[in-house]
């Protein structure tokens, strides 16, 4: 059976540049750093930065909110938002999705830490009488498209994966092979994180993945630039409707290819390669054919040039014609959302003609020679590789194809 191409027909970021296509477009696009001071945690734990979400507001997006599971996580909350705008932006309604073929597909690396630590904290202070039985349910990763389902009154197929950074673009591409097989004719798909509680962002400190200051917090994440450090932990989503190649609806642009690979143990993003390879034979394309690269970036010192060696190796003398950009400088590192919002930027650009800036790129570095700019770039391209790695030497590659 020949396998069906797979479109993205809707788009719903929820992003601290924006919530919403519009919105999320608009911010995007601006040279500006949305990562912040971020005090919740209290001076006893010391300094933290992030790019958050202040005022989200479920009620916004859900006139109803019986329809949530009692006490459901932020990062379920975000992932509804998002799969709301999705849907709308499609122009399918709740009615109209019961009478099709579809399934929910959730990528995150984490488990709801903040309810994890409040349950674990209730039990503490008031012993048996402080169990909460919800917490099993609320904070496991399975609760988020289903959350998503009962929302929607529908009760389609879910799943829900977690590969460390990859896990929202692994759902996307996992999404794809649900609908270019013929199993489902849509998905309801991508990724959402909300990590930004005690734990782990302890931890995630501790480790270096994120800073140690709060001075000049706006210029922090810096992805490929020379003074770069570290990247900068955030939050947010980014859900998506696709469908088969004959829907109705306009789609923005093409799944054309997916893939994964693992890095050596010695070798910092190498798998990246595999998966970019991987990616481009999926898609029946060679690395000459690919017009944009939507870069990992996170602004970490060693994992940048890591990724910046490996596309070198991949792309050889054409990857200085190739225009590259990160938008981790903009909103941060929403670990398993960051790839899903990547896609939501690779599909806007690619339907306006205009390559985001990579915010706070602004030294070159002569270990990172790719084809950056501070600002946007109105560049028509057709076809973009985007790129995701993660902790435990995971990495995953996905092609879109302009509609």
């Amino acid at each position: 059976m020949r396998r069906r191409r797979v479109k993205i027909t809707g788009i719903g970021p929820v992003t601290p540049a924006g919530i919403g296509r519009d919105e999320f477009w608009k911010g995007i696009l601006e040279p500006v750093s949305r990562v912040r001071p971020f005090a919740k945690l209290g001076e006893p734990y010391g300094p933290f930065v992030a790019a958050h979400l202040e005022h989200f507001d479920i009620s916004k997006y859900l006139a109803d909110r019986s329809l949530l599971p009692n006490g459901a996580a932020r990062h379920t909350l975000f992932a509804v938002a998002g799969a709301l705008l999705a849907l709308q932006d499609a122009g399918i309604t709740k009615e109209e999705l019961k009478g099709l073929n579809c399934a929910i597909v959730n990528g995150s690396s984490l488990m709801d830490f903040g309810g994890i630590s409040s349950g674990t904290e209730s039990v503490f202070k008031r012993g048996l009488r402080g169990v909460q039985g919800r917490t099993i349910y609320t904070t496991n990763l399975t609760s988020i498209p289903d959350a998503i389902n009962q929302v929607l009154g529908t009760a389609t197929r879910t799943m829900s994966l977690q590969n460390s950074c990859c896990s929202g673009m692994d759902a996307i591409g996992y999404a794809r092979n649900l609908v270019a097989n013929g199993e489902v004719d849509l998905v309801i798909c991508g990724g959402t994180e909300a990590p930004l509680h005690r734990a782990p962002l302890l931890e995630l400190r501790a480790a270096g993945l994120t800073p140690t200051t709060t001075e000049m917090p706006e210029r922090l994440a810096r992805p490929f630039d020379l003074w770069r450090t570290t990247g900068v932990v955030s939050e947010g989503a980014a859900m998506f409707v696709i469908e088969r190649e004959d829907s109705p609806r306009r789609g923005y642009s093409y799944i054309s290819g997916y893939g994964f690979a693992n890095d050596d143990a010695s070798d910092l993003c190498g798998g990246l390669k595999a998966s970019g390879k991987l990616a481009l034979a999926d898609a029946k394309l060679k690395t000459g054919q690919v017009e944009a690269i939507n870069a990992w970036g996170p602004g970490h010192k060693l994992i940048d040039a890591a990724e910046a060696r490996v596309m070198a190796d991949l792309f050889q003398a054409d990857l200085p014609n190739i225009p590259v950009g990160s938008i981790k400088g903009a909103i941060g590192s929403p670990l398993g959302a960051a790839p899903a919002i990547q896609v939501a930027t690779s599909a806007l650009a690619q339907r306006h003609g205009i390559i985001p800036p990579t915010v706070n790129w602004q030294y070159p570095d002569p270990s990172c020679p790719l084809n950056l700019s501070g600002e946007p770039r109105s560049i028509g391209h057709a076809i973009t590789l985007i790129n995701a790695h993660g902790v435990g030497r995971v990495n995953a590659s996905l092609v879109l194809e302009r509609c």
